[in-house]
């Protein structure tokens, strides 16, 4: 992703006089939507290589071999970001089997691994570098990508991830929590699962566990409040039949989620994840809001 700019990436035509006539205007038209064309093409084989080469390396057997590819993706996507246009052929190559970023993650590094009675090939478990570099790569592909986020709840990202929360260390936890909220965005598959393992009752027993580390605890409770205030779908009003009653009970909300972390923390709890939506309403800027998170999630912790 590293390239160095074609030759054809400046207009050749910006220096043309103004007083050019319709013909020659129609002409030059046709030559920068060649260039741009040419630039276009360029960018997605450069996409496609990318993740090619990572992902060859991120299915090895030996993790160093993992390692290397996931530290490529990641350098990837940290050039994606950079660039409207990279960003839309990264989700156009995620419609591509042999090109899905996420499905390799769970096979490989994230998932407990399933093998077959004849395989016998020696693979080397997942070291803390790589899960830790995994995780990173799927928060980032999942806030990019709608497609990543199905991909994730179909491998059980929940289970996946709350089961390496609870065996992990720092900063791996902190990965951990990061990449649970880009799975659960805009997903009501991973919300449901996530209700269906208890996941928001057992991140605040974390909160609430004074054998936890207290910065672990501070970022669980963070975790729990823009899971309720920004995540979660907030419960409409109640529609008539018995239908959309069943259906109401199989979607993770707001005020569902708030009610297992009052079960948890007690009623306390409820007053200071209310207040969240009131005091980042009143700040303006990204820190201010960060902060006031960070003030209320401090409460959390010291009433629990």
């Amino acid at each position: 992703m590293f390239l160095r700019p074609p030759s054809w990436a400046d207009d050749p035509l910006r220096a043309s006089s103004s007083s050019s006539s319709s013909s020659q205007g129609a002409q030059q038209s046709a030559i920068v939507d060649f260039a741009n064309s040419l630039t276009n093409q360029r960018l997605y084989r450069e996409v496609s290589l990318s993740l090619r080469t990572g992902l060859r390396d991120a299915k090895a057997e030996f993790s160093f071999l993992r390692v290397k590819g996931l530290r490529s993706l990641v350098k990837f996507l940290a050039s994606a970001v950079e660039s409207e246009k990279i960003i839309e052929l990264f989700v156009e190559s995620q419609t591509y089997l042999e090109l899905q970023v996420v499905p390799v993650l769970f096979e490989h590094t994230l998932a407990t691994p399933r093998r077959d009675s004849d395989d016998q090939r020696i693979i080397s478990p997942p070291s803390v570098s790589e899960i830790g570099l995994a995780l990173r790569i799927l928060e980032g592909c999942c806030l990019l990508d709608a497609s990543s986020r199905l991909f994730a709840s179909r491998h059980s990202a929940c289970k996946e991830l709350l089961s390496l929360l609870m065996k992990s260390e720092q900063p791996e936890q902190t990965a951990c929590l990061n990449a649970l909220l880009a799975v659960l965005l805009d997903s009501p598959a991973s919300q449901k699962d996530l209700e269906q393992i208890q996941g928001v009752q057992k991140i605040a027993e974390l909160v609430k566990s004074t054998e936890v580390d207290d910065t672990i605890r501070l970022q669980c409770a963070e975790f729990l409040l823009l899971l309720i205030d920004q995540v979660l779908p907030k419960q409409t009003k109640p529609a008539d039949g018995p239908q959309s009653i069943d259906a109401r009970k199989n979607v993770l909300t707001a005020e569902g989620a708030k009610e297992d972390v009052i079960e948890i923390l007690g009623r306390q709890a409820g007053a200071i994840l209310d207040s969240v939506g009131s005091t980042e309403a009143a700040t303006s800027d990204f820190d201010s809001k960060q902060t006031s998170v960070r003030t209320l999630a401090q409460r959390l912790l010291d009433m629990s």
